[in-house]
């Protein structure tokens, strides 16, 4: 009420009526902190004690980082933003947070962080499965006061495999559908990257998991050395830390792909193909990017 009646004073009604920006207060956790917290919290909790609690969360971020208190409401805010709540019991990621975590984790944030290079895109590839399912009985379709109904039966006809890559620093994304998720599909997948979607860059900057398939060694499965070399000398590859998929930013994306368009039964593999397709003509029409909450700061030591 009191800075209401200086700014009316001081200015005039409509400023005295309308609101000043008002500064926030600057986050505890550097985003490399936040991903730390979010690592922990899927890790076992400390000997003796059955599940972590916002508590002992704090503590063990304050031997992590530099911090020297920590509440343990900045703790359940940040885990909050992250959908995490390690005092239930369905959690099901147990990393290890040693060095080697914290390297490849950094790693990997300190490409999100970089400014955008189309000479060396840094782009995040996954793959996952999809299971074809079909009607046994046709559904029925809604109406005025009565929601589509199906039968809680369903027939299986086999799966198909995505690749996914999604650009970080643009809004693009390509899913390609595959009846295989070899070694083989993979390596296809890294030529079309060079000579389809990046013919320009000069390095390709590929974020993916630790798969078996996914290295080097898949090329000169599927290819002579000399079209495997070709391929790897403009491709750089980028691990997420084991047990830590989640720092991949394509987990997200199909995420999004499963809710937005795979939600519901469909056996055609051609349909399917073309369900994505048109999804994917969408999204990236939108120019829809991921939202990505972690970013890089001060280093931490273990």
């Amino acid at each position: 009420m009191y800075r209401t009646k200086r700014r009316f004073v001081e200015g005039n009604l409509e400023r005295a009526l309308s609101e000043e920006p008002r500064p926030g207060a600057e986050r505890k956790l550097t985003g490399k902190e936040e991903a730390l917290l979010v690592a922990t919290a899927c890790a076992s909790p400390p000997e003796g004690r059955a599940r972590w609690t916002l508590e002992l969360l704090a503590d063990a971020m304050i031997k992590l980082t530099e911090h020297e208190s920590l509440s343990g409401e900045t703790v359940r805010r940040r885990l909050a933003e992250n959908d995490l709540k390690p005092w239930r019991r369905d959690m099901w990621c147990i990393p290890r947070i040693d060095g080697e975590y914290v390297a490849r984790m950094e790693d990997v944030l300190d490409l999100y962080a970089e400014a955008p290079d189309p000479k060396r895109p840094v782009v995040c590839f996954d793959e996952s499965p999809v299971q074809l399912i079909g009607e046994v009985r046709q559904p029925t379709p809604a109406e005025p006061g009565q929601l589509e109904r199906y039968d809680y039966e369903y027939r299986r006809n086999g799966t198909v495999n995505l690749f996914v890559v999604l650009d970080v620093h643009r809004p693009w994304r390509k899913v390609k559908v595959t009846a295989r998720r070899t070694a083989e599909d993979y390596a296809q997948c890294m030529r079309e990257l060079v000579d389809v979607h990046y013919p320009g860059a000069a390095c390709i900057r590929v974020v993916q998991d630790n798969l078996s398939t996914h290295s080097a060694g898949s090329l000169y499965e599927a290819f002579a050395p000399a079209e495997a070399r070709r391929i790897l000398r403009r491709i750089e590859f980028h691990y997420t830390p084991k047990h830590a998929s989640w720092l991949n930013m394509v987990e997200i994306e199909i995420g999004v792909l499963r809710g937005q368009c795979l939600d519901r039964r469909i056996d055609d593999p051609e349909r399917l193909f073309r369900e994505i397709a048109a999804w994917e003509r969408q999204r990236n029409a939108e120019a829809a990017r991921i939202k990505w909450m972690f970013s890089v700061g001060p280093r931490h030591r273990l």
